[in-house]
Protein backbone atom coordinates (compact mmCIF):
# COMPACT_ATOMS: atom_id res chain seq x y z
CA UNK A 1 0.00 0.00 0.00
CA UNK A 2 1.07 3.53 -1.12
CA UNK A 3 1.66 6.50 1.49
CA UNK A 4 1.19 9.96 0.66
CA UNK A 5 1.90 12.62 3.69
CA UNK A 6 1.07 16.11 3.74
CA UNK A 7 1.85 18.96 6.60
CA UNK A 8 -0.63 21.21 7.86
CA UNK A 9 -0.23 24.38 9.81
CA UNK A 10 -3.08 26.26 11.73
CA UNK A 11 -3.13 29.42 12.74
CA UNK A 12 -5.34 32.68 12.87
CA UNK A 13 -2.58 35.54 10.97
CA UNK A 14 -2.05 36.56 7.48
CA UNK A 15 1.01 34.44 7.52
CA UNK A 16 -0.73 30.93 8.82
CA UNK A 17 -3.86 31.98 6.11
CA UNK A 18 -0.94 31.53 3.17
CA UNK A 19 0.41 28.35 5.03
CA UNK A 20 -3.37 26.93 5.34
CA UNK A 21 -3.59 27.88 1.49
CA UNK A 22 0.12 25.76 0.72
CA UNK A 23 -1.11 22.95 2.65
CA UNK A 24 -4.85 22.68 1.20
CA UNK A 25 -2.70 22.33 -2.24
CA UNK A 26 -0.32 20.03 -1.20
CA UNK A 27 -3.35 17.61 0.04
CA UNK A 28 -5.74 18.33 -2.90
CA UNK A 29 -2.25 17.27 -4.98
CA UNK A 30 -1.79 14.16 -3.10
CA UNK A 31 -5.32 13.41 -3.25
CA UNK A 32 -5.43 13.12 -6.81
CA UNK A 33 -2.37 11.04 -7.34
CA UNK A 34 -4.26 8.79 -5.21
CA UNK A 35 -7.35 8.46 -7.30
CA UNK A 36 -5.15 8.44 -10.54
CA UNK A 37 -2.99 5.59 -9.76
CA UNK A 38 -5.18 2.99 -9.72
CA UNK A 39 -2.02 0.24 -9.79
CA UNK A 40 -0.42 1.79 -6.23
CA UNK A 41 -3.41 3.12 -4.45
CA UNK A 42 -7.16 0.90 -3.93
CA UNK A 43 -9.90 4.07 -3.15
CA UNK A 44 -12.73 2.37 -4.64
CA UNK A 45 -14.64 0.00 -2.59
CA UNK A 46 -17.90 -1.73 -2.13
CA UNK A 47 -20.42 -2.33 -4.52
CA UNK A 48 -22.97 0.57 -6.09
CA UNK A 49 -25.57 -1.91 -6.78
CA UNK A 50 -25.90 -1.49 -10.48
CA UNK A 51 -24.94 -5.28 -11.18
CA UNK A 52 -28.52 -6.42 -9.58
CA UNK A 53 -30.50 -4.57 -12.43
CA UNK A 54 -31.22 -5.28 -15.84
CA UNK A 55 -32.87 -4.12 -18.72
CA UNK A 56 -35.97 -6.34 -20.33
CA UNK A 57 -34.72 -6.29 -23.90
CA UNK A 58 -37.20 -5.87 -26.68
CA UNK A 59 -36.92 -7.73 -29.26
CA UNK A 60 -39.19 -6.22 -31.46
CA UNK A 61 -38.49 -2.28 -29.97
CA UNK A 62 -40.40 -0.62 -32.97
CA UNK A 63 -37.71 2.45 -32.51
CA UNK A 64 -35.69 3.90 -35.17
CA UNK A 65 -32.14 5.38 -33.32
CA UNK A 66 -32.14 8.11 -35.36
CA UNK A 67 -35.69 9.29 -33.66
CA UNK A 68 -33.96 8.68 -30.18
CA UNK A 69 -33.72 12.17 -27.96
CA UNK A 70 -31.18 12.31 -25.44
CA UNK A 71 -31.49 16.01 -24.92
CA UNK A 72 -32.01 17.34 -20.96
CA UNK A 73 -32.42 20.89 -19.01
CA UNK A 74 -29.44 21.25 -16.04
CA UNK A 75 -29.18 24.31 -13.76
CA UNK A 76 -32.05 25.92 -16.35
CA UNK A 77 -30.12 25.23 -19.75
CA UNK A 78 -30.32 22.83 -22.23
CA UNK A 79 -27.67 20.03 -22.17
CA UNK A 80 -27.42 17.16 -24.84
CA UNK A 81 -27.21 14.53 -22.45
CA UNK A 82 -28.23 13.60 -19.24
CA UNK A 83 -24.41 13.07 -17.51
CA UNK A 84 -22.30 15.36 -16.17
CA UNK A 85 -18.24 15.75 -15.20
CA UNK A 86 -18.52 15.55 -11.68
CA UNK A 87 -16.38 17.48 -9.16
CA UNK A 88 -13.04 15.65 -8.20
CA UNK A 89 -10.17 18.08 -8.05
CA UNK A 90 -9.12 22.07 -7.69
CA UNK A 91 -6.21 23.59 -5.74
CA UNK A 92 -3.28 21.91 -7.28
CA UNK A 93 -1.37 23.00 -11.04
CA UNK A 94 -1.96 19.61 -12.09
CA UNK A 95 -5.29 19.45 -10.72
CA UNK A 96 -6.00 23.05 -12.86
CA UNK A 97 -4.88 21.32 -15.89
CA UNK A 98 -6.62 18.78 -15.86
CA UNK A 99 -10.23 20.69 -14.89
CA UNK A 100 -9.48 22.81 -18.05
CA UNK A 101 -8.91 19.88 -20.15
CA UNK A 102 -12.44 18.78 -18.89
CA UNK A 103 -14.03 21.53 -19.12
CA UNK A 104 -13.25 21.96 -22.90
CA UNK A 105 -14.38 18.50 -23.38
CA UNK A 106 -17.76 19.29 -21.77
CA UNK A 107 -18.22 21.88 -24.09
CA UNK A 108 -17.39 19.83 -27.00
CA UNK A 109 -19.61 17.52 -26.21
CA UNK A 110 -22.50 19.16 -24.35
CA UNK A 111 -22.36 18.12 -21.28
CA UNK A 112 -21.75 19.94 -18.00
CA UNK A 113 -18.99 20.00 -15.28
CA UNK A 114 -18.72 20.84 -11.41
CA UNK A 115 -14.95 21.44 -9.80
CA UNK A 116 -13.20 20.45 -7.25
CA UNK A 117 -13.82 22.75 -3.80
CA UNK A 118 -13.30 26.50 -3.89
CA UNK A 119 -12.52 26.79 -0.26
CA UNK A 120 -8.57 27.36 -0.96
CA UNK A 121 -9.45 30.41 -3.28
CA UNK A 122 -10.66 32.20 0.16
CA UNK A 123 -7.01 31.09 1.76
CA UNK A 124 -4.87 31.22 -1.43
CA UNK A 125 -6.52 33.82 -3.61
CA UNK A 126 -3.88 33.69 -6.52
CA UNK A 127 -5.05 30.54 -7.30
CA UNK A 128 -8.94 31.66 -8.25
CA UNK A 129 -7.28 31.41 -11.97
CA UNK A 130 -7.50 27.31 -11.60
CA UNK A 131 -11.26 27.44 -10.95
CA UNK A 132 -12.33 30.12 -13.84
CA UNK A 133 -13.31 27.11 -16.10
CA UNK A 134 -15.98 29.17 -17.21
CA UNK A 135 -13.70 30.43 -20.30
CA UNK A 136 -13.26 26.90 -21.45
CA UNK A 137 -16.89 25.52 -21.65
CA UNK A 138 -18.57 28.72 -22.10
CA UNK A 139 -21.78 27.12 -23.72
CA UNK A 140 -22.83 24.41 -21.15
CA UNK A 141 -23.32 24.52 -17.19
CA UNK A 142 -20.40 24.69 -14.85
CA UNK A 143 -20.64 24.80 -11.02
CA UNK A 144 -18.45 25.50 -8.57
CA UNK A 145 -18.58 23.40 -5.05
CA UNK A 146 -17.73 23.69 -1.39
CA UNK A 147 -17.96 21.78 1.45
CA UNK A 148 -20.94 21.76 4.03
CA UNK A 149 -18.77 22.72 7.17
CA UNK A 150 -17.20 25.60 5.55
CA UNK A 151 -21.07 27.15 5.11
CA UNK A 152 -21.00 27.31 8.77
CA UNK A 153 -17.11 29.11 8.99
CA UNK A 154 -17.40 31.38 6.36
CA UNK A 155 -19.87 34.60 5.02
CA UNK A 156 -22.29 33.48 3.03
CA UNK A 157 -21.52 36.95 1.15
CA UNK A 158 -17.96 36.33 0.62
CA UNK A 159 -19.28 32.69 -0.94
CA UNK A 160 -21.83 34.60 -3.19
CA UNK A 161 -19.14 37.59 -4.08
CA UNK A 162 -16.64 34.11 -4.96
CA UNK A 163 -19.47 32.20 -7.51
CA UNK A 164 -20.08 35.58 -9.09
CA UNK A 165 -16.40 36.01 -10.20
CA UNK A 166 -16.29 32.26 -10.93
CA UNK A 167 -19.15 32.76 -13.53
CA UNK A 168 -20.95 29.50 -12.40
CA UNK A 169 -24.28 28.18 -13.27
CA UNK A 170 -24.93 26.16 -9.92
CA UNK A 171 -22.36 25.74 -6.53
CA UNK A 172 -22.65 22.09 -4.86
CA UNK A 173 -22.50 21.78 -1.18
CA UNK A 174 -20.44 18.77 -0.22
CA UNK A 175 -21.63 16.83 3.07
CA UNK A 176 -18.17 14.25 3.47
CA UNK A 177 -18.16 13.99 7.46
CA UNK A 178 -16.78 10.12 6.96
CA UNK A 179 -13.52 11.86 4.81
CA UNK A 180 -13.01 14.59 7.52
CA UNK A 181 -13.54 12.23 10.40
CA UNK A 182 -9.97 10.16 8.92
CA UNK A 183 -8.26 13.15 7.58
CA UNK A 184 -5.63 14.20 9.67
CA UNK A 185 -6.54 17.60 9.45
CA UNK A 186 -10.18 17.57 8.82
CA UNK A 187 -13.24 19.17 10.86
CA UNK A 188 -14.68 17.09 13.81
CA UNK A 189 -17.54 19.19 14.41
CA UNK A 190 -20.89 18.44 11.83
CA UNK A 191 -23.07 20.42 14.19
CA UNK A 192 -25.22 23.15 12.04
CA UNK A 193 -24.95 22.33 8.28
CA UNK A 194 -28.62 21.49 7.53
CA UNK A 195 -29.36 24.90 9.17
CA UNK A 196 -25.93 26.73 7.20
CA UNK A 197 -26.98 25.16 3.72
CA UNK A 198 -30.52 26.54 4.49
CA UNK A 199 -29.65 29.85 4.79
CA UNK A 200 -27.20 29.44 2.10
CA UNK A 201 -29.47 28.80 -0.39
CA UNK A 202 -32.04 30.79 0.71
CA UNK A 203 -29.19 33.72 -0.66
CA UNK A 204 -27.50 32.00 -3.16
CA UNK A 205 -27.47 33.94 -6.23
CA UNK A 206 -27.29 30.57 -8.21
CA UNK A 207 -28.65 27.15 -8.04
CA UNK A 208 -27.38 24.78 -4.74
CA UNK A 209 -27.32 21.13 -5.55
CA UNK A 210 -26.14 18.78 -2.30
CA UNK A 211 -24.39 15.94 -2.38
CA UNK A 212 -22.27 13.05 -0.77
CA UNK A 213 -19.04 12.00 -1.15
CA UNK A 214 -19.59 8.37 -1.78
CA UNK A 215 -21.19 7.46 1.20
CA UNK A 216 -24.87 8.12 0.34
CA UNK A 217 -27.54 10.18 1.31
CA UNK A 218 -30.43 9.07 3.66
CA UNK A 219 -33.85 9.20 2.45
CA UNK A 220 -35.02 11.29 5.61
CA UNK A 221 -31.94 13.50 4.94
CA UNK A 222 -32.86 14.24 1.01
CA UNK A 223 -35.74 15.23 2.10
CA UNK A 224 -34.80 17.45 4.25
CA UNK A 225 -32.46 19.23 1.97
CA UNK A 226 -34.67 19.28 -1.10
CA UNK A 227 -37.33 20.95 1.87
CA UNK A 228 -34.76 23.62 2.98
CA UNK A 229 -33.92 24.54 -0.86
CA UNK A 230 -31.56 22.30 -2.38
CA UNK A 231 -32.48 22.49 -6.45
CA UNK A 232 -31.05 19.04 -6.72
CA UNK A 233 -29.28 16.10 -4.22
CA UNK A 234 -26.78 14.41 -5.75
CA UNK A 235 -27.45 11.24 -3.71
CA UNK A 236 -23.21 9.89 -4.23
CA UNK A 237 -23.76 6.54 -3.16
CA UNK A 238 -21.06 3.56 -2.11
CA UNK A 239 -19.70 1.91 -4.77
CA UNK A 240 -17.28 4.54 -6.01
CA UNK A 241 -14.62 6.15 -4.83
CA UNK A 242 -14.31 6.09 -0.98
CA UNK A 243 -12.87 9.12 0.09
CA UNK A 244 -12.00 7.32 3.64
CA UNK A 245 -9.60 4.61 1.82
CA UNK A 246 -8.43 7.71 -0.07
CA UNK A 247 -7.44 9.04 3.19
CA UNK A 248 -6.09 5.69 4.40
CA UNK A 249 -3.09 6.23 1.88
CA UNK A 250 -2.20 9.29 4.10
CA UNK A 251 -2.27 7.33 7.29
CA UNK A 252 0.11 4.53 9.42
CA UNK A 253 -0.52 2.42 12.49
CA UNK A 254 -3.86 2.25 14.21
CA UNK A 255 -5.69 5.07 12.49
CA UNK A 256 -4.80 3.76 8.75
CA UNK A 257 -6.17 0.00 10.42
CA UNK A 258 -9.33 1.71 11.68
CA UNK A 259 -10.21 3.44 7.61
CA UNK A 260 -9.72 0.08 6.52
CA UNK A 261 -12.71 -1.04 7.86
CA UNK A 262 -14.86 2.02 6.64
CA UNK A 263 -13.96 0.30 2.99
CA UNK A 264 -17.96 -1.19 2.50
CA UNK A 265 -19.43 1.57 4.51
CA UNK A 266 -22.20 3.96 2.78
CA UNK A 267 -25.51 3.18 1.13
CA UNK A 268 -25.39 1.47 -2.25
CA UNK A 269 -26.54 4.05 -4.86
CA UNK A 270 -29.08 2.02 -6.79
CA UNK A 271 -30.92 0.60 -4.45
CA UNK A 272 -30.91 4.34 -2.46
CA UNK A 273 -32.37 5.52 -6.42
CA UNK A 274 -35.25 3.80 -6.16
CA UNK A 275 -36.05 4.03 -2.42
CA UNK A 276 -36.16 7.14 -2.85
CA UNK A 277 -38.14 7.00 -6.02
CA UNK A 278 -40.43 4.64 -3.56
CA UNK A 279 -40.54 7.59 -1.44
CA UNK A 280 -41.87 10.33 -3.69
CA UNK A 281 -38.63 12.11 -3.86
CA UNK A 282 -38.95 13.82 -7.23
CA UNK A 283 -36.76 12.84 -10.49
CA UNK A 284 -36.34 16.15 -11.77
CA UNK A 285 -34.54 16.95 -8.62
CA UNK A 286 -32.46 13.96 -8.03
CA UNK A 287 -29.02 13.35 -9.41
CA UNK A 288 -27.13 10.19 -9.40
CA UNK A 289 -23.29 9.06 -8.55
CA UNK A 290 -21.37 6.93 -6.70
CA UNK A 291 -19.76 4.07 -8.45
CA UNK A 292 -21.34 4.98 -12.32
CA UNK A 293 -18.68 3.10 -13.80
CA UNK A 294 -20.10 2.53 -17.63
CA UNK A 295 -22.79 3.57 -19.85
CA UNK A 296 -25.39 0.70 -19.32
CA UNK A 297 -24.90 2.67 -15.00
CA UNK A 298 -25.33 5.64 -16.75
CA UNK A 299 -28.89 3.86 -18.23
CA UNK A 300 -29.58 2.36 -15.12
CA UNK A 301 -29.49 5.56 -13.08
CA UNK A 302 -31.93 7.07 -15.43
CA UNK A 303 -34.34 4.07 -15.20
CA UNK A 304 -34.29 4.38 -11.35
CA UNK A 305 -34.95 7.82 -11.78
CA UNK A 306 -32.36 9.98 -11.70
CA UNK A 307 -32.40 13.31 -13.41
CA UNK A 308 -29.20 13.30 -14.41
CA UNK A 309 -25.85 10.95 -13.74
CA UNK A 310 -22.20 12.17 -12.24
CA UNK A 311 -18.94 10.59 -12.93
CA UNK A 312 -15.69 11.45 -11.83
CA UNK A 313 -13.10 9.10 -11.11
CA UNK A 314 -14.06 7.57 -15.08
CA UNK A 315 -13.73 10.82 -16.54
CA UNK A 316 -10.33 12.60 -14.32
CA UNK A 317 -8.42 8.97 -14.87
CA UNK A 318 -9.42 9.53 -18.97
CA UNK A 319 -7.77 12.98 -19.10
CA UNK A 320 -4.76 12.24 -16.96
CA UNK A 321 -4.19 9.12 -19.31
CA UNK A 322 -5.69 11.05 -22.49
CA UNK A 323 -6.68 14.57 -21.84
CA UNK A 324 -9.00 16.24 -23.82
CA UNK A 325 -9.22 13.17 -26.72
CA UNK A 326 -9.35 10.85 -23.83
CA UNK A 327 -12.57 12.28 -22.33
CA UNK A 328 -14.33 13.45 -25.62
CA UNK A 329 -13.90 10.02 -26.81
CA UNK A 330 -15.41 8.06 -23.15
CA UNK A 331 -17.98 10.22 -23.41
CA UNK A 332 -18.79 8.88 -27.08
CA UNK A 333 -18.80 6.19 -26.04
CA UNK A 334 -21.51 6.34 -22.91
CA UNK A 335 -23.37 8.49 -25.56
CA UNK A 336 -23.53 5.10 -27.87
CA UNK A 337 -24.66 2.50 -24.94
CA UNK A 338 -27.41 5.40 -23.70
CA UNK A 339 -28.77 5.45 -27.27
CA UNK A 340 -28.17 1.95 -28.29
CA UNK A 341 -30.01 1.09 -24.79
CA UNK A 342 -33.16 2.99 -25.53
CA UNK A 343 -33.64 1.54 -28.84
CA UNK A 344 -33.07 -1.71 -27.02
CA UNK A 345 -35.77 -1.15 -24.19
CA UNK A 346 -38.13 0.39 -27.17
CA UNK A 347 -37.67 4.09 -25.87
CA UNK A 348 -37.52 7.22 -27.80
CA UNK A 349 -37.28 10.05 -25.09
CA UNK A 350 -35.67 9.98 -21.52
CA UNK A 351 -39.06 10.03 -20.20
CA UNK A 352 -39.70 7.03 -21.71
CA UNK A 353 -36.74 5.54 -20.13
CA UNK A 354 -37.54 6.47 -16.59
CA UNK A 355 -40.31 3.63 -16.94
CA UNK A 356 -38.62 0.60 -18.78
CA UNK A 357 -39.00 -2.10 -17.01
CA UNK A 358 -36.31 -3.57 -14.96
CA UNK A 359 -35.56 -6.81 -13.36
CA UNK A 360 -33.77 -6.57 -10.56
CA UNK A 361 -32.34 -9.12 -7.73
CA UNK A 362 -33.38 -10.57 -4.71
CA UNK A 363 -30.31 -8.49 -3.25
CA UNK A 364 -31.14 -5.42 -4.97
CA UNK A 365 -35.40 -5.37 -3.72
CA UNK A 366 -34.32 -6.19 -0.02
CA UNK A 367 -32.04 -3.33 0.13
CA UNK A 368 -34.16 -0.97 -1.38
CA UNK A 369 -37.22 -2.09 0.86
CA UNK A 370 -35.22 -1.52 3.97
CA UNK A 371 -34.11 1.67 3.02
CA UNK A 372 -37.73 2.88 2.35
CA UNK A 373 -38.86 0.83 5.91
CA UNK A 374 -36.32 2.68 7.74
CA UNK A 375 -37.19 6.22 6.21
CA UNK A 376 -40.84 5.23 7.38
CA UNK A 377 -40.61 4.46 10.91
CA UNK A 378 -38.36 8.00 10.86
CA UNK A 379 -40.92 9.77 10.21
Amino acid sequence: MGTVSTKFNKAGDEEARQADGEADGLRKAAHLDICIDEQQFDVEGGSSGFEGIQFLHRALPEVAEPDVRTESEFLGHSVRLPFFISSMTGGSDHGYNLNKELARAAQACGVPVGMGSIRIIFRKPEVIEHFQLKRYAPDVPVFANIGGVQLIEMDHEVLYEGVKRLEVQGIAVHLNPGQELFQPEGDRDFRGIAAATARFAEGSPVPVLVKETGFGIDPISARMLLESGAQYIDVAGAGGTNWVQVERHRLSGAAGAAADEFRSWGIATAPLLAALRALGVPGERLLASGGVRNGLDICKALALGAHSVGLALPFIRAVHAGGYEGVTELIGRYEKVLRSAMVLTGCVTLGELSTATLLTSSSFREQRDALVAAARVAE
